[in-house]
């Protein structure tokens, strides 16, 4: 037999796509051909391919050999491909039988003494390869514990091409999958620690419960960094599909811990101002990788000393901050990645930032206007809460009084708000205030009242506040309510979220 093929999954994005490893062994100059778009890590594949089987004990066909990757349209990128060129090429050559792998997935990078070693993104092939029908993988032994968070699938693993050559001629086993280890004790920063800032502690509960994004403005030492890093705390867990997702971000960015583990937690991603557009948003040559915009997918961006990153990569955050995800465009075609994130965003008041407040300030007008001004006004319009901190007071750090509030107490009143939410929206297909349509919200029967709006109504025809701005005060208004416990929004509430919008920075008051 001079042909085989033999069942691999390629990667564009996020998604994955099932792909046919065709191996040709005809008469002529010895030679090894790769066709199929490949990318250069998979064109140096020849070489690898060569030497783990020669030093896996078996005979190279001294003939011309063909591997073609099907479809042929379709760009193939990294070194998942190895192992399954390395079956097929064995398997036309007449060394293998092929029925034992007929119709299994079989991902895998191979060193060149025969090991096979671990690759990215195996969680969103194996997903691809379960919804096309594929019911037996064999994967890496270091990948094996992440595939089997797909359901409806036989996850067998394999340490060595030696170990897989010996199981299809019928002389040994593949490897099982590792037990599930159990969930590790949640640790990380507590609101507790937070000194004072009544109002920042409340408006990152109101963030928390309805999505929404934050800017945070004060002097050094205000809190805005503790607040912020704090966020992902009063978060609840992600569920099922959520948790799907964000692991397979985590897998093909190759940052997912070793232990495979599914994450629960939601993601936090605190790039440097240093960073380039291409780490924040996504990038790179060939197919575009995700950027820490998407690694924080269904969790929290921090953009701490915001003014400091580069104007053009603040901007390029506009169009993902509505839409949710992110569109890179390459000469080899576009590359989606999801993009559902809480930005918070933190900055001192001037470039100076002297902490003992604005009077002592030494920059000029003009110097703070510039310094500001990286914050545009069509970036600001889409963050939802944006709040003013006061310098702590001493009283309020050196107190000897009950700690503050901690997560957990906050957590169990953002849970109850989201769980209202839900149960509102779910219906429509959102489960977050901020999701729903400003239009939704401005017909029955979710419109308020018009003594409830009347302010609203003022400011934008008074130009003071755009139609962007007046949804996302509805919004934070639900939201406002849904911590409360009301079924709707009253005048009060719509109030208050006015006053989260435009900054207002003083203690919020006990409410009624």
């Amino acid at each position: 037999m001079s042909y085989a093929r033999v069942l691999c999954i390629g990667l564009v994005g996020v998604e994955g796509h099932l792909v046919e490893v065709e191996a040709d062994l005809s008469l002529g100059l010895p030679a090894l051909v790769l066709t199929g778009l490949p990318d250069a890590a998979l064109n140096e594949a020849r070489d690898r391919v060569r030497a783990a089987i020669v030093n896996s004990g078996q005979r190279w066909p001294n003939r011309r050999i063909t591997v073609n990757l099907l479809p042929a349209t379709l760009p193939k990128q990294g070194s998942g491909f190895d192992l399954a060129i390395a079956c097929a090429l064995l398997a036309g050559a007449g060394e293998l039988p092929l029925a034992p792998i007929q119709g299994v997935a079989v991902l895998g990078e191979l060193g060149l003494d025969g090991t096979v070693r671990p690759v990215r993104g195996v969680l969103p092939m194996v997903a691809a390869a379960a919804a096309a029908g594929v019911t037996h993988v064999v994967v890496p032994q270091g990948n094996a514990r992440e595939a089997t968070m797909v359901p409806g699938l036989t996850v067998r693993s394999v340490d060595s091409l030696h170990r897989l050559v010996a199981f299809i001629r019928g002389e040994a086993e593949l490897l099982d999958p590792p037990p599930d280890l159990p969930d590790p004790a949640i640790t990380g920063p507590d609101l507790a620690d937070i000194a004072g800032q009544d109002f920042g502690r409340y408006a990152l509960e109101v963030a928390a419960a309805g999505g929404h994004h934050m800017s945070m403005l004060g002097p050094p030492g205000a809190g805005k960094t503790m607040l912020a890093e704090r966020l992902p705390s009063i978060l609840p867990e992600l569920d099922d599909a959520s948790a799907l997702e964000v692991t397979a971000l985590q897998s093909i960015a190759g940052v997912l811990p070793p232990d495979g583990r599914l994450i629960r937690r939601p993601p936090f991603q605190a790039p440097h101002h240093s960073a380039s557009l291409a780490a924040l948003i996504g990038g790179g040559s060939g197919i575009a990788r995700p950027g820490a915009l998407s690694l924080a997918h269904r969790g929290v961006l921090l953009l701490d000393e915001a003014p400091e990153f580069a104007n053009a990569t603040l901007q390029a955050l506009r169009q993902p901050l509505e839409s949710g995800r992110v569109i890179l465009g390459r000469a080899r075609g576009n590359t989606e990645y999801p993009a559902r994130v809480q930005v918070v965003m933190a900055a001192n008041p001037c470039p100076c930032a002297n902490p003992a407040g604005d009077q002592y300030c030494q920059c000029s007008a003009l110097a703070r206007r510039r310094y500001l001004s990286k914050l545009s006004g069509p970036l600001l319009d889409r963050i939802d809460i944006q709040i003013k901190l006061r310098p702590v007071r001493a009283i309020e750090l050196m107190t000897s009084s009950a700690p503050a509030e901690p997560s957990a107490t906050v957590a169990a009143r953002v849970a109850a708000a989201r769980a209202s939410a839900a149960a509102r929206w779910s219906a429509h297909g959102w489960r977050l205030n901020a999701e729903v349509p400003g239009p939704e919200l401005r017909r029955p029967p979710w419109r308020l009242a018009p003594k409830n709006t009347a302010s609203l109504r003022t400011w934008l025809d008074r130009g003071s506040l755009s139609a962007r701005g007046f949804d996302r005060i509805l919004r934070l208004a639900w939201t406002v309510a849904d911590l409360d416990g009301r079924d709707s929004p009253r005048g009060s509430d719509v109030d208050e979220a006015a006053q989260l919008r435009l900054g207002d920075a003083h203690d919020r008051q006990a409410r009624s």
